[in-house]
């Protein structure tokens, strides 16, 4: 048995993020739990070609690890797995870091008013020089943080004979380098954020591409520029050159919250950039009208390409307007009746993301499970603590999320609340005022109500589906997620319970 005050579950942005801020605050007794033999995230499980981030280097990164070194304005995948490698290192953080041991349970312990973890090791653990090798049995912690992301769980559409499928058949975010594409006919599923990444690279070496669209995206043009090794020189000699460099980029990003949450004049004139791109690189008014959304601008999510476009209107991709509907053998089959004959099949069909899988294996008071108080679509205090699940924290889960700026600003701000929290602790149990949940949990569709994402036309993983409820986005700016978490006093936690006249 481990015996510490914070176990955080997940060594992407989110947990090591938390984790760093423990450690600035003076709070060392803490492990991080991964699943995986190396940290990162979905910036270590997605490998597709391409991957790269859409949001400017120098905004998606701590502020307390600036880097200089990022290659241009949009880093690749394997740079910021790289980066979030270096935060490790660079906080000290390496031995915190439990590889390749999995949560298969929390409970919370009403007697012991502990998290009682359940581990076990994922396989073999790497030797390499200063990992902790991989963990088994028991951690008892304090305080759960739950840091797993929202991205990890590939959502895999049920699609009649896809599961005999001869060929290679793999999600984005499980790419299989080992299948060798170059000349092969290649059948694409899907149109958002990965796709428009891939096709353009699947399309310079396949035979053919086949994509299937059953709704397209509002694209605009991603421009960025290489930084030059001056560039880097500079920003590492000026620290302060980064400083304003950052400020700028989350000023743009704060600015673009208007267009996206659906401001008439912001959304007209975004909207007016992205059709003006649409037909600067598509010349074929059909294709055109089939690649045009017929919702309102900022519904979905806004997606930057220069490359996308003219790879769908090259004779190297055939769009298909429906959805896949059936695989018969190496055939695909469309709902419109369409059969499409290919060697290999990627599915980029997101994320399992307002349905958390790790929601299922976490016990609170009582046993209901996390997934049983979500059942309703996701919900907490300040995004992040939960009503009947004492002293947890989640981190990058409800209402957490941003669709005009970066993540990694709203891990921040809510490993501050963490911090903050725990610091005012004393030592007593942090149980969550259901009202105060629900207090927020109002807020939110109040604010979201008259928003693009509900009102714009369109189906967004941003909703549950069944509740119909903005469970995945802040519907408001960082400067607003900020100054409402510093509204939380602590009024937020039920007082302790008082025991034959004495405070417990």
């Amino acid at each position: 048995m481990t015996r510490v005050e914070v176990a955080i579950v997940g060594a992407g942005f989110a947990g090591i993020g938390v984790a760093s801020a423990l450690r600035r605050a003076g709070r060392d007794d803490f492990v991080v739990l991964e699943r995986a033999a190396s940290v990162g995230g979905t910036w270590r499980d997605n490998t597709y070609p391409g991957i790269a981030c859409d949001v400017p280097s120098h905004l998606y990164g701590f502020a307390a690890h600036p880097n200089p070194a990022w290659s241009g304005t949009y880093a690749k995948g394997a740079e910021i797995h790289a980066y979030l490698e270096h935060v490790v290192d660079a906080g000290g953080l390496r031995d915190r870091v439990l590889l390749r041991t999995p949560m298969r349970g929390a409970a919370w312990d009403a007697e012991r008013e502990v998290w009682r973890l359940a581990t076990a090791p994922a396989g073999p653990s790497p030797q390499s020089p200063g990992r902790q090798a991989a963990a088994s049995g028991e951690i008892v912690a304090d305080v759960l943080v739950l840091a797993c992301g929202r991205l990890t769980e590939p959502a895999i559409p049920r699609i009649a004979g896809l599961e005999h499928f001869p060929g290679p058949l793999f999600h984005s975010a499980r790419w299989d380098h080992s299948a060798d594409l170059a000349g092969a006919r290649v059948g694409v599923v899907g149109t958002g954020a990965s796709a428009v990444q891939i096709v353009p690279e699947l399309a310079r070496a396949a035979a053919h591409v086949t994509l299937f669209q059953r709704t397209p995206a509002w694209i605009v043009p991603r421009g960025g520029d290489a930084y030059s090794d001056a560039d880097r020189a500079r920003f590492a000699a000026t620290p302060q050159a980064l400083e304003t460099l950052r400020a700028e980029l989350y000023a743009e990003g704060e600015a673009r919250f208007a267009s996206r949450s659906g401001d008439s004049a912001a959304a007209a004139e975004a909207e007016a950039v992205a059709r003006a791109h649409l037909e600067q690189q598509v010349a074929d008014p059909a294709l055109r009208a089939a690649l045009t959304p017929d919702y309102a601008f900022g519904c979905k999510r806004v997606l930057l390409s220069d490359d996308f476009y003219p790879a769908v209107a090259s004779d190297a991709v055939s769009l298909v307007t429906s959805a896949l509907a059936a695989v018969d053998g190496s055939t695909l089959v469309a709902s419109d009746g369409t059969r499409h004959d290919v060697d290999a099949l990627v599915l980029a069909t997101g994320f399992a993301s307002t349905r958390q899988p790790y929601a299922e294996l976490v016990s609170g008071e009582g046993g209901a499970t996390l997934a049983g108080h979500w059942s309703d679509g996701m919900t907490a205090f300040a995004s992040t603590v939960v009503a009947g699940f004492p002293n947890l924290f989640v981190l990058n889960g409800p209402n957490a999320s941003l669709g005009h700026s970066s993540s990694v600003l709203m891990i921040e701000e809510q490993a501050a609340y963490v911090t903050r929290v725990l610091d005012g602790r004393g030592g007593r149990v942090l149980r969550v005022d259901p009202e105060a949940e629900r207090t927020y949990t109002d807020e939110i569709a109040r604010a979201a109500a008259s928003t693009r994402w509900m009102t714009g036309g369109c189906r967004n993983w941003y909703v549950d589906e069944r509740s119909g409820r903005l469970a995945l986005l802040w519907p408001g700016t960082v400067d607003a997620f900020r100054e409402r978490l510093a509204r939380a006093d602590g009024s937020e936690f039920l007082p302790e319970p008082v025991i034959e006249g004495i405070p417990a």
